[in-house]
């Protein structure tokens, strides 16, 4: 999700709800602590020069049990930090305490945001030798293209 579709969602809701995928819930007390621009720039294991760019949100919940973050308060600390931090209109990462700090991606699923757990990955497959995962036909449940199927 990037900023401009939040800012949207913002507009329409009563409320600002985060989950995780399973389902459980960002205490409703939750703080925006920081927003702001991640920037990485690295190397494969391929030898490509890659750059990366994210908006980041931090989220925290403390034990102010009485605070409500509203929907209008997160879009004036976004658009603040667009201004000030000069953020163009970038993906979301959020970061969120879990056994240590989360990297999440952002979804909206009608009432909730849903942070969606990250990956890492190999970026150079074809050049650093890492084994590709042979698909046997047998394994696959429904073809994708049946002769009956109207796909062509």
């Amino acid at each position: 999700m990037k900023l401009s579709e939040i800012k949207q969602i913002l507009d329409t809701v009563e409320t600002v709800d985060f989950k995780l995928e399973n389902g459980s819930l960002v205490p409703e007390h939750f703080h925006v602590t920081e927003v702001g621009v991640i920037s990485k720039h690295f190397i494969d294991c391929g030898g490509t020069v890659r750059k990366e760019k994210v908006a980041n949100f931090q989220l925290w919940d403390a034990n102010d049990y009485e605070h409500r973050l509203k929907p209008g308060k997160l879009r004036n600390i976004i658009e603040l930090s667009e201004r000030v931090l000069e953020i163009e209109d970038l993906e979301i990462e959020v970061e969120y305490q879990s056994a240590t700090v989360g990297k999440y991606s952002l979804a909206f699923d009608g009432h909730s945001f849903v942070l969606l757990a990250t990956k890492t990955a190999c970026l150079a497959q074809e050049s650093c030798g890492t084994p590709k995962q042979k698909l046997n036909l047998s394994d696959i449940e429904t073809p994708c293209c049946a002769p009956d199927g109207n796909c062509c």
